[in-house]
């Protein structure tokens, strides 16, 4: 029996996927802009960088969940940069949106959403290939060449089916919680 918690994850986990791409795009805005506070922009450098990480938490081949852990992290780290600057609601309509979704995210993962919190608060200190996000967010060439890279992301990524199978939501919360550091 599907509880109302999965009904709702089935219906709109698909949409994020859908999503992610313009999602990225729209947030990249952001980090493009240098009146956007430093702060914000380092939650978004650390998010778009994520998409580019060799290893995360569900390996993008997974079929149905191989994406979802990428929209999770952008709508975290959308959410950490307003936390931080809610004057930025303004210039990134998009982070406001993204945000928002966060609590479903919180919902579904319960115990384990501050893991994933902490998971996404740490990348602002790591590296994707081989840029860091201190470099993305203080070098001008980095960053155009990042900008760059989001956008070919963006056009070449192709949605992934996901099936409203209430076992999908299981594998995901699982996957979660083995994956993420304590």
């Amino acid at each position: 029996m599907t509880t109302e918690l999965e009904t709702r994850c089935l219906n709109v986990f698909p949409e994020w996927l859908r999503t992610l791409a313009a999602d990225a795009d729209d947030i990249a805005k952001l980090l493009a802009s240098t009146s956007a506070p430093l702060s914000a922009r380092r939650y978004v450098a650390a998010g778009l960088n994520y998409l580019f990480k060799s290893l995360d938490l569900i390996p993008d081949g997974i079929e149905d969940l191989g994406f979802l852990d990428d929209a999770f992290v952008l709508r975290v780290a959308a959410s950490l940069a307003l936390d931080e600057n809610p004057t930025v609601r303004a210039e990134a309509p998009a982070l406001t949106r993204l945000a928002a979704d966060k609590a479903l995210i919180q919902e579904l993962l319960g115990k384990d959403y501050g893991r994933l919190e902490k998971y996404v608060r740490e990348l602002t200190r790591g590296a994707a290939r081989g840029r860091t996000v201190d470099e993305i967010i203080e070098d001008d060439g980095t960053r155009s060449a990042f900008l760059n890279e989001v956008s070919g992301w963006a056009q070449s990524y192709q949605a992934p089916s996901f099936s409203r199978d209430e076992k999908n939501i299981v594998k995901l919360q699982s996957f979660l919680s083995a994956k993420l550091p304590t």
